[in-house]
C-alpha cells in the first residue's frame, strides 16, 4: 500500500500544528479545538435553502437537531440522519455542518444532523438511548416536516458509523421502522480492540493509540465492551439488517473491523457496497478541501445514498 502523497502533507500539517492532541485536553476543551479545527481542510459549504434547528422530542425530553433542505420540493423528501463522529467524545453540529450540507445537496436529500450526548459525562448507552430516541421520535412526525417515511437513511462515520448500525439492530429487536439504508463511514464496529489494524495503523496516521485508548475509555466507562450495542459486529443475527454502504481507508486502525462487518451483511445476504481507499486516514471525509482522493471518496459516499434514495432515477 502507498499512502496519498496530499494525506502526507496533511500528516505533517498535524505534526508541526500548534494544537496540542485532544487526548491531552479536559474533554470540554477538547470539544472547543476540534470544532475550530475540525473544517479547517473539509469541503466548501454548500447552499442550502434552509436550515432548521430543532428540539426533536416528547413528554419532555428532547434532542437537538438541525434540519437541512437542499431545495423545496413541495413532495415528501428523502432524509438521511446523520449521527456525527469524534470518539463519542468530540464533534457537534457545526463541525460537521459542511459535511450535512454536502451530502444533502449531493445525494439530493435532506439530512437531519443529531447532537447526541457526549463522553465522558455522558458515557454508553447515552450516545445509543439519544439515537434510538431520535429514531422512534421521527417516525411520528414524518409528515411535520415533509419527510417520506419510506426513504429515510441512517449514517455516520466512525463513532457515528458505529451508532447508525447499532441503530438498525436496535430498531429490529424493538419492532420500529427500519432504515431504507445505512451509510457507515469506518465505522467502530468491536470495541474490544482484537483486530491486526488496530495495532498496525495505531501510530502516525492522525488516529492514534492513545486517541483511541482516550476515546474509548471514556464512552464504555465501566460496561463491558462486547455489549453489541457497543460493539455491533457482535450481534448474534444479521439478517434483515438495511442495505449498506461500508467505506473504509487503508492506513486506519478501524479498517479490518469495518471490513468485517460488510462481510457479516454479505454473509446474512444483505446487499452491500463495500469501498475501500487504500491511500486514505481515518478522518478522509472531512478532508475533501485539501485532499483530492477524500473528495472522491466523499463523492462516492453521496452517490452511495443517491442511488439508495432515488432508486428511480
Amino acid at each position: 500500500m502507498t499512502i496519498d502523497p496530499q494525506i502526507e502533507w496533511v500528516l505533517d500539517l498535524i505534526e508541526k500544528s500548534p494544537y496540542p492532541p485532544v487526548y491531552t485536553l479536559s474533554p470540554p476543551a477538547a470539544r472547543a479545538q476540534y470544532d475550530e479545527t475540525a473544517t479547517k481542510l473539509d469541503i466548501d459549504p454548500a447552499p442550502m435553502d434552509s436550515i432548521v434547528e430543532i428540539a426533536l422530542g416528547r413528554e419532555s425530553r428532547f434532542v437537538r437537531t438541525r434540519l437541512y433542505t437542499p431545495r423545496q420540493t413541495g413532495e415528501a423528501d428523502p432524509l438521511l440522519v446523520w449521527l456525527h463522529g469524534g470518539g463519542w467524545t468530540v464533534g457537534s453540529l457545526d463541525s460537521y455542518d459542511r459535511t450535512c450540507r454536502g451530502l444533502a445537496a449531493q445525494a439530493d436529500c435532506r439530512v437531519l444532523s443529531v447532537d447526541y450526548r457526549l463522553a465522558p459525562e455522558h458515557p454508553f448507552p447515552a450516545a445509543v438511548e439519544d439515537a434510538m430516541f431520535v429514531w422512534e421520535t421521527l417516525q411520528a412526525r414524518t409528515a411535520d416536516y415533509g419527510i417520506d417515511p419510506a426513504r429515510i437513511a441512517i449514517g455516520g462515520d466512525s463513532a457515528g458509523g458505529n451508532l447508525s448500525a447499532v441503530l438498525c439492530h436496535e430498531a429490529r429487536k424493538a419492532g420500529l421502522p427500519m432504515p431504507c439504508f445505512q451509510l457507515l463511514i469506518y465505522p467502530a464496529t468491536d470495541m474490544t480492540g482484537g483486530f491486526p489494524s488496530r495495532k498496525t495503523f495505531d501510530e502516525g496516521y492522525l488516529l492514534e493509540k492513545a486517541h483511541m485508548a482516550w476515546f474509548g475509555d471514556g464512552y464504555a466507562g465501566e460496561a463491558d465492551r462486547a455489549d453489541p450495542r457497543m460493539s455491533p459486529l457482535r450481534y448474534p443475527d444479521f439478517a434483515g439488517q438495511p442495505p449498506a454502504a461500508v467505506h473504509t481507508a487503508g492506513f486506519d486502525p478501524l479498517q479490518d473491523e469495518g471490513i468485517a462487518y460488510a462481510e457479516k451483511l454479505e454473509a446474512a445476504g444483505v446487499p452491500v457496497a463495500s469501498r475501500h481507499y487504500a491511500g486514505l486516514i481515518h478522518g478522509y471525509f472531512n478532508m475533501g478541501g485539501a485532499v483530492d482522493a477524500a473528495r472522491a471518496a466523499f463523492d462516492d459516499a453521496a452517490a452511495d445514498l443517491r442511488a439508495a434514495l432515488h432508486p428511480e432515477t
